[in-house]
């Protein structure tokens, strides 16, 4: 992709229902029959671990066809302390743009920013397949372990990259998931009302029902 096809900026106020849009029509029917993910984003916004600085979308011809977010949160680590990273997400590209290259042209240049910012080491749960491009690595490389699970649980879908190398060198703990990220089912519903009607559809695949 040409770099004069696209811009990748800070998002503004009056994009967020344009965002929302997006990421509900990039998400409907991905992980469960509807989704949450449009919602999620609403609520992080006025979370306190919410990174203002870094909260991007993509822009093709005027249209907004891509976004990314960070948010701070820790590893509570074995020995007592807390090391602050961040996690990311929800992420998403518009979905006739995807498997074209767009994905990763918007990781790359958000997680460049956030380096940039001093911030050491991105957790993520996310597929190996597509952000392992990118320089993620399992999170069990790091000795990170995703929180509430079993020890001998598969953690594959949780993924770490350092911003800075060696951030996490000697450091072994649990990552905590911020609150912002839980959601109650009936918000998300009312939330949704707001938006056009969509079906929604149990699919194979998907993780939640």
């Amino acid at each position: 992709m040409n770099k004069n096809d696209y811009i990748i900026r800070m998002e503004k106020t009056e994009d967020y229902r344009e965002t929302e849009t997006l990421v509900r029509e990039a998400f409907w029917n991905v992980y469960r029959p509807g989704c949450s993910e449009h919602y999620v984003l609403h609520v992080l916004r006025s979370d306190p671990a919410f990174i203002k600085e870094l909260d991007f979308v993509m822009e093709m011809n005027g249209r907004i066809v891509g976004q990314n977010i960070f948010v701070k949160t820790v590893i509570r680590t074995d020995d007592g302390r807390d090391i602050e990273v961040l996690t990311m997400g929800p992420i998403c590209i518009s979905p006739e743009l995807q498997r074209k290259g767009c994905g990763k042209i918007l990781l790359d240049y958000t997680l460049e920013k956030a380096a940039e910012l001093g911030y050491g080491a991105v957790l993520f749960e996310g597929n190996i397949g597509f952000y392992g491009k990118s320089g993620f690595d399992y999170s069990s490389v790091f000795g990170i372990r995703y929180h509430d699970l079993p020890e001998d649980a598969d953690q594959s879908f949780f993924l770490c990259k350092e911003l800075v190398p060696g951030y996490l060198e000697g450091i072994t703990g649990v990552y905590l998931t911020p609150q912002g990220y839980y959601v109650d089912d009936a918000d998300v519903e009312r939330f949704d009302a707001a938006f056009p009607p969509k079906e929604k559809k149990k699919l194979p695949g998907q993780i939640f029902g």
